[in-house]
């Protein structure tokens, strides 16, 4: 398994149109809008890649087999760098032939640049600044300890939140961005485990959705796959479901 091109410059990832092909949305929203002049990156035939070298994480979007090659080209060729990667459903199979795995996810990238339709309670999210940060990481702890994205992280643009009516954090979340383009990214939407099944997340998740598409024009997230209860909800709300994708880590090798 080969890649057929390494390209010199970032910007050559676009000239396949790849970007503009559905199920590149990752492409688009997490490589377009920024090109750093020394971002590594490759194509090949009908996938590119890109190298987020502060996680030592490959991105790459196309098909299966050529992303897959892509991933095994930037991993040999950058063995001490590259520590995991995501791509298109599949890409884990064909990696795995050459190279050991461990922790493999399958995701969702999704979009939208449409308003979501008003939900129930949506009138109820308050923003929330820093001098809320401790109450956040507290509950964020209790309800979601493996959330992405915590108080204070680099990149927050705006976390919000729904009190009871005695003025006790219910339900919060972020408004994140991906870290190669800054584009916006919800993060670390969290309901308190007693309230669950009410319509505050989607109250919240709504609202989030909202002010990114006035602030920013769109929104993305990252769903896992095997989540219904997000799935039917991101549904509602409008969100694209064209990027099945994978990720994994390395393991040592």
């Amino acid at each position: 398994m080969q890649a057929t091109t390494v390209l010199p410059r970032p910007a050559d990832l676009f000239d396949q149109g790849l970007e503009q092909r559905p199920g590149s949305a990752l492409l688009r929203f997490g490589a377009a809008r920024q090109r750093p002049a020394d971002r590594i990156s490759w194509s090949g035939d009908g996938a590119a890649a890109w190298l987020d070298d502060v996680r030592g994480h490959v991105w790459s979007v196309g098909e299966p087999v050529a992303a897959a090659a892509l991933v095994l080209r930037a991993a040999q060729g950058h063995p001490d760098r590259v520590r995991e990667f995501t791509g298109p459903r599949g890409t884990d199979t064909l990696v795995a032939r050459h190279l050991p795995m461990t922790d493999v996810v399958e995701w969702i990238f999704r979009w939208t640049v449409e308003e979501p339709p008003v939900q129930r309670g949506e009138e109820r999210v308050v923003e929330l600044g820093e001098r809320h940060h401790d109450e956040l990481l507290a509950f964020l702890n209790e309800h979601s300890p493996a959330h992405s994205t915590g108080p204070g992280s680099a990149g927050v643009s705006v976390w919000a939140g729904i009190r009871d009516d005695d003025g006790r954090l219910v339900a919060c979340g972020a408004l994140s961005s991906l870290r190669d383009s800054g584009a916006p990214l919800m993060a670390s939407v969290a309901t308190d485990a007693r309230m669950r099944g009410q319509g505050l997340g989607a109250a919240l998740t709504s609202w989030l959705t909202r002010y990114a598409v006035r602030s920013h024009g769109f929104c993305t997230l990252w769903q896992l796959a095997d989540n219904a209860p997000a799935d039917r909800l991101y549904n509602r709300l409008g969100y694209r479901n064209e990027d099945p994708c994978v990720a994994a880590r390395i393991a040592v090798r």
